[in-house]
C-alpha cells in the first residue's frame, strides 16, 4: 500500500501535470509513496484525467502529452534525413 500524499507532495503532481510533465509526476508520485511504476503511472494518468475534466484551460499540453515533443520528433526526423543525403554525396 502506497504511502498517503502531503498537500504539499499533491500540489507538485499537480503542477508537472499542469505543465505537461508526466514523467517528472509519476516520478514524484513513486518517490512521495513508494509505489511502484505501473501503480504510479495509473494514480497519475487518472489524476490528469479528473483535472482535465476539471480545468482544461490550466493544461499546457493536449491530452495524450503531444505538445512539442512531435515537433522535436519531425525536427530530428528531418535532420537524420538530411544528414543521410549529406553522407550519400560525400562519398
Amino acid at each position: 500500500m502506497a504511502e498517503p500524499l502531503t498537500p504539499q507532495q499533491t500540489d507538485a503532481i499537480i503542477d508537472a501535470l499542469y505543465g505537461g510533465r508526466k514523467i517528472e509526476a509519476i516520478k514524484l508520485y513513486r518517490e512521495a509513496t513508494g509505489a511502484g511504476l505501473a501503480e504510479s503511472k495509473g494514480f497519475v494518468e487518472k489524476l490528469e484525467a479528473e483535472l482535465r475534466a476539471q480545468h482544461p484551460d490550466k493544461f499546457k499540453t493536449p491530452p495524450g502529452g503531444k505538445g512539442c515533443a512531435v515537433g522535436a520528433g519531425v525536427f530530428l526526423a528531418i535532420v537524420a534525413l538530411g544528414a543521410g543525403v549529406l553522407l550519400v554525396f560525400l562519398k
